[in-house]
């Protein structure tokens, strides 16, 4: 973590108080998910879980897709802000980068596996989503590693920077849980 010179003053754990301060706070901190004191990325993207199970059932794939293809620039926006007002260039607190990309991975699966909404196969495949994703955005791996040190700092290249190892993390993700649904290995998952 980097710390800005002469940043505004903003507590090392973000609190209630400072996710009200500013709109771009509550995006950056997943609406409260990431005030968990524990594993935030993984807070924010089982939150970002439990509203796609909400949201799917209120508006369409599209418009799922829109909300995505939407979130991006707005968390760009958004971690830029709250990372510049908590004086850290990259705050795990900050998890916005998380539930874009986790959702990114949920509305390319749905219809590249054929999943029907709140079907086992869907809950399954959902759950596989969630613990791949959450590897690959944890442990970094070749490329994700690469895409988190290539764009470091404050301001909006920071922002993007924040946002863009996750994309690569769900890019990965979406690759592996493809290739293993194309090669049968999932046969017998739900029998």
């Amino acid at each position: 973590m980097h710390a800005m010179p002469n940043a505004p003053l903003a507590p090392s754990r973000p609190t209630l108080s400072f996710l009200l301060r500013h709109p771009a706070h509550w995006i950056a901190l997943g609406f409260g998910s990431g005030l968990s004191p524990k594993a935030p990325g993984t807070a924010g993207t089982l939150w970002a879980w439990a509203a796609w199970l909400l949201l799917q059932t209120v508006v369409t794939h599209t418009a799922l897709g829109w909300l995505v293809l939407l979130g991006i620039p707005l968390g760009w926006w958004a971690c830029t802000v709250t990372a510049r007002n908590m004086g850290i260039a990259d705050p795990g607190s900050i998890v916005w980068d998380e539930v874009v990309a986790f959702w990114a991975v949920l509305w390319i699966l749905q219809p590249a596996l054929a999943l029907e909404p709140f079907s086992a196969q869907a809950w399954i495949w959902q759950a596989a989503a969630f613990a791949v994703f959450r590897f690959f955005d944890a442990a970094k791996p070749p490329p994700v590693r690469c895409a988190d040190q290539r764009f470091k700092g404050f301001g909006w290249r920071g922002g993007w920077g924040i946002l863009f190892d996750d994309l690569v993390a769900a890019a990965c993700s979406v690759a592996v849980l493809t290739l293993i649904h194309a090669s049968g290995l999932h046969a017998g998952w739900w029998q």
